[in-house]
């Protein structure tokens, strides 16, 4: 709240700066800076396809065009009104990025980049050679846009109307980017595995990126089409899409105001240096190298990394106190403290997961051969076995990352085999990785903040008919996310980056947020690996709590003690096959499972004696605990 009271006077500056400007400029500086705000709008379109959604977009000069060319068309070719053919041509800018995102759904990376660049080349030679765009020629004659009576031939009266359209702008932008589609735009970027492990609906993010990126192109087109009334094809050339890529990566490609920073900055400097234009190219392409070796945050990054230097240099260390206790589920815990989906009655008495002859293939190589196993409700299941016998791949075809080769695989009753990880998180899985994938760029909350996140497709929609609503989930969100921080211990480390933080404290943040999707079924991945015999304690804790809430766990772990102590049951895998299944002491006698790991008879008789015990420790646990409720 006090770093909001203390931007207000930022903003009033700002608005008085903005509205003072002209009176200090001539005429041509004035067409300078109305070009500046026309490239910063479009600047922002590109911040939020590529730094804010991670999806790299080499097309929005295209869009840029798209919009401009339509407002052309329409007005001087079919005789529609300026305004009219505006809208038109923004909702066709938008229909072109929805199927420019297309590539997106199949295409990563550099590939994309590239289909993107291809697509923005194609239309450039179109309008290059098409009669209704005029050809080399372009369209000239395009009507000044009547506004309530004011002359917008004059370029001073035009620069007030786009510095409202540039602040309406931004504002959108910063709006979007701070709540909740913007946290799982950010997560897509971060880490789209993870993202959807959570429930964000990657192909959908995707397309909405290229749409916002497109919006934002349509109108500076429009603006553009307005101010000069002539558009030709060398507007939109390659070299304009990469000067507009130097732009957000000088700028700060991750933050929309570094992206509008780099845009009138470089502006600025293109025309100070339009003499010499030809070297002015070769510096672009050395200070956007520079930028990405030396400050690849851009240039709004630089301050804090500065501030990240000294305070290395410094010896300062992360100070928010440390990890508090786990606060047990209760039964009376409603909201983020239990499984949000009650399933089907027909399926209650269904297993909560039933794998059959599961075979999951890699070319050649067969990652799991013929799995069977069934997990009851409320169950605390234990998958062991030793490195490379497929205990992720299991994990990763059961949670939808590998479609399996065939076999069975269903969940509460219902077929879940080639599931989409964000369906699944939705009907109520929820998992965390053996490398830790948390959102990195996030702040511990954000990540919490994500997986609360159950809103669907629609919701969308409401940025652009009801923003009242969405800032009213906001609110909402962020309670939810404090009481899962406080129920975590990590409350401290709301506003942290999680890679700042210990490894434990990060191991905690990722069950925390697989929780806080209200999972009734739950896959751990490892998650005593690294940890403490204190944190491994707090973990045995943590899992028993939870299954106290319904929700079945999964554990792979390599900490036997740990699995022998919670499971009831043990699967043990090697080579991709199942080679034992039972209780703890009874998969320790086993010999295949000796000969798997140990390979002799007095090791097996020491993981007897240490499962015995385990089992021993853990009876006398449930009884006392029994007891203990009984009186209460």
């Amino acid at each position: 709240m006090t770093a909001r009271r203390a931007r207000i006077p930022l903003l009033a500056l700002l608005v008085v700066a903005l509205y003072a400007l002209p009176y200090g400029l001539n005429s041509y500086s004035i067409h300078v800076v109305d070009i500046a705000i026309i490239f910063a709008v479009l600047a922002i379109g590109m911040g939020l396809v590529m730094g804010v959604s991670g999806q790299i977009n080499l097309a929005q000069v295209a869009f840029f065009g798209v919009g401009a060319y339509t407002t052309a068309i329409l007005t001087t070719h079919y005789g529609h009104g300026f305004w009219i053919s505006a809208v038109l041509a923004i909702g066709t800018t938008a229909v072109v990025g929805l199927l420019i995102g297309v590539p997106a759904l199949r295409v990563q990376s550099h590939y994309l980049g590239i289909v993107t660049l291809g697509l923005a080349v194609g239309f450039v030679n179109w309008v290059t050679n098409a009669h209704i765009t005029g050809g080399a020629d372009g369209i000239s004659g395009i009507p000044v846009p009547p506004l309530f009576g004011i002359d917008l031939t004059d370029e001073y009266l035009y620069y007030y109307l786009e510095v409202v359209v540039f602040l309406l702008s931004l504002a959108f932008g910063v709006f979007v980017v701070r709540t909740r589609l913007g946290r799982r735009l950010r997560a897509m970027r971060d880490d789209p595995l993870a993202a959807a492990a959570v429930g964000a609906e990657i192909p959908l993010l995707r397309m909405t990126a290229f749409v916002l990126a497109s919006l934002y192109g349509g109108l500076a087109g429009v603006l553009y089409a307005g101010l000069i009334r002539y558009v030709a094809p060398e507007t939109f050339s390659t070299s304009a899409m990469f000067l507009l890529l130097a732009m957000v990566v000088i700028g700060g490609r991750r933050s929309l105001v570094g992206c509008v920073l780099g845009a009138v900055g470089l502006v600025l400097v293109r025309e100070a240096l339009v003499d010499v234009s030809t070297y002015a190219q070769l510096g672009y392409g050395l200070v956007v190298v520079a930028t990405v070796v030396f400050a690849p945050t851009g240039l709004v990054g630089v301050p804090q990394r500065v501030m990240a230097h000294i305070r290395r240099r410094r010896r300062i260390t992360n100070t928010a106190g440390a990890m508090r206790p786990f606060v047990p589920h209760t039964a009376r815990d409603t909201g983020t403290a239990g499984p949000a989906v009650t399933g089907d009655p027909a399926s209650a008495d269904a297993p909560a997961l039933e794998i059959v002859a599961l075979t999951k293939r890699f070319g050649a190589l067969t990652a799991l051969n013929d799995v069977t196993l069934t997990v009851a409700v409320g169950e605390i299941r234990g998958i062991v076995g030793p490195n490379g016998s497929g205990k992720t791949t299991l994990f990763n075809t059961v949670s939808g990352l590998y479609r399996p080769t065939s076999g069975r695989l269903a969940a509460f009753g219902k077929e879940i085999g080639g599931t989409r990880p964000y369906r699944l998180s939705l009907s109520g899985m929820a998992r965390t990785f053996q490398n830790l994938r948390l959102f990195s760029q996030m702040s511990v909350r954000e990540n919490i903040q994500v997986a609360l996140d159950r809103s669907r497709r629609h919701a969308i929609g409401a940025y652009a008919v009801w923003p009242v609503a969405v800032l009213s989930d906001e609110r909402r969100l962020r309670e939810d996310a404090d009481r899962v921080l406080a129920r975590y211990g990590l409350t401290e480390f709301a506003d942290a980056a999680p890679q700042s933080l210990p490894y434990g404290i990060q191991r905690r943040i990722e069950i925390a947020r697989a929780m806080a999707t209200r999972p009734r079924l739950l896959l751990l991945d490892e998650p005593a690996a690294g940890l403490n015999g204190e944190e491994v304690g707090q973990l045995a804790e943590i899992i028993r709590s939870v299954r106290g809430l319904g929700v079945t766990v999964i554990l792979i772990e390599h900490n036997m003690g740990l699995v022998m102590s919670l499971c009831e049951r043990v699967t043990v895998l090697a080579a991709g096959a199942v080679i034992a299944d039972g209780s703890p002491a009874e998969v320790a006698a086993t010999p295949e499972v000796i000969e798997a790991y140990l390979g002799d008879s007095p090791a097996a008789e020491e993981v007897e004696r240490t499962a015995a015990k385990a089992l021993e420790a853990t009876t006398t646990t449930t009884a006392a605990t029994t007891s203990s409720e009984v009186s209460t």
